[in-house]
């Protein structure tokens, strides 16, 4: 086990100047040092290869995170991880009791088809006590197409049927910040570290990150076939980000996806998410929101490490997620 008071500095060839440029990239751990590559840290600290491939080495020593563990350590390590309830039967089935930490759900749909009040309703079912299906916890909430409405977080409370609540008290612990590049955004995750830190001793402790939506601008910024490859890069190492700040601190990453549609497909649902394999093999869980008929939504899970295919109903109403 990592000792938890272990430094950076405390690594051999990381002096005062290397460990300052390593903060400043997001590198805040002997772990995040630990899984990194050498090429990037060198970029990074302007040190050779070499040394770079000699800091990493020491890192994992220390960190102890190259060592081989059993089916049992992973099962009984599988036992941290809580689930953020739905509030809704249908739904909570289909995930297995909710969405889980350390793990990173992706949505997609077509617009109007319910992502962005998922994304609101979960920001306001995880600041509630574990009894009632929450964590307990904060948000972090990155908004990159100005979809955050904190009216919608008021009637979401006052929808909860819970007395005593103060709709107020709930938009105190959603910190946002409005993501207006792809570089921007990526920035935003690495800085969320420093935030994520801060919050860890209060009584609200950071359990869930929200992106709302994940693709947007790396979408428009990067729209030729040239710059596919570009984009795919960036956005691995971005989700890679995200997955590490979940990981270290347990909470839930819960991002939204558009889609694009193919015309090619003549039978079937011809729409797909945008991002292409790397985003589906990142994140743990897909879902798949569509509208249907008299209101309804339907979410179809459609990627799980551990859970059956499936498909949920709910409706969408001014208090929130309810049952049909």
């Amino acid at each position: 086990m990592a000792e938890e008071t272990l430094e950076i500095e405390d690594l051999p060839g990381v002096g005062p100047s290397t460990a300052e440029k390593l903060r400043e990239a997001g590198y805040l751990s002997v772990e995040s040092v630990a899984t990194s590559s050498p090429a990037e840290l060198a970029e990074i600290t302007e040190i050779s290869e070499s040394t770079a491939k000699k800091i990493i080495k020491a890192a994992r020593e220390k960190a102890d995170i190259d060592v081989f563990k059993t089916g049992k350590d992973i099962f009984e390590q599988r036992k941290e991880v809580k689930k953020l309830s739905f509030r809704v039967p249908d739904l909570n089935n289909l995930m297995g009791g909710g969405l889980e930490t350390q793990a990173i759900t992706e949505m997609y749909g077509e617009f109007g088809s319910g992502k962005s009040q998922i994304v609101h309703q979960m920001a306001v079912n995880v600041q509630l006590p574990e009894d009632d299906g929450g964590l307990n916890g904060s948000v972090i909430y990155l908004d990159t197409e100005n979809t955050f409405r904190p009216e919608r977080i008021e009637q979401m409370v006052n929808g909860l049927g819970i007395n005593g609540l103060d709709p107020q008290d709930f938009l105190k612990n959603i910190h946002i910040a409005r993501a207006h590049t792809s570089d921007h955004q990526m920035l935003l995750v690495e800085n969320s570290r420093d935030l994520a830190a801060e919050l860890k001793g209060s009584d609200k402790p950071f359990k869930l990150f929200i992106i709302d939506s994940l693709t947007a601008h790396f979408r428009a910024e990067y729209a030729g076939r040239g710059t596919l490859a570009t984009r795919q890069q960036k956005l691995n190492r971005h989700m890679h980000e995200l997955f590490k700040l979940i990981d270290e601190h347990n909470a839930v990453a819960l991002v939204t996806n558009q889609v694009m549609s193919n015309p090619a497909v003549f039978f079937g649902d011809p729409t797909k998410p945008i991002g292409g394999n790397i985003v589906g093999h990142t994140a743990t869980f897909r879902i798949y929101l569509r509208k249907s008929k008299g209101g309804k939504r339907i979410a179809r899970l459609v990627d799980s490490p551990n859970l059956p295919e499936g498909e949920a109903p709910f409706i969408v109403e001014e208090a929130g997620l309810k049952p049909c």
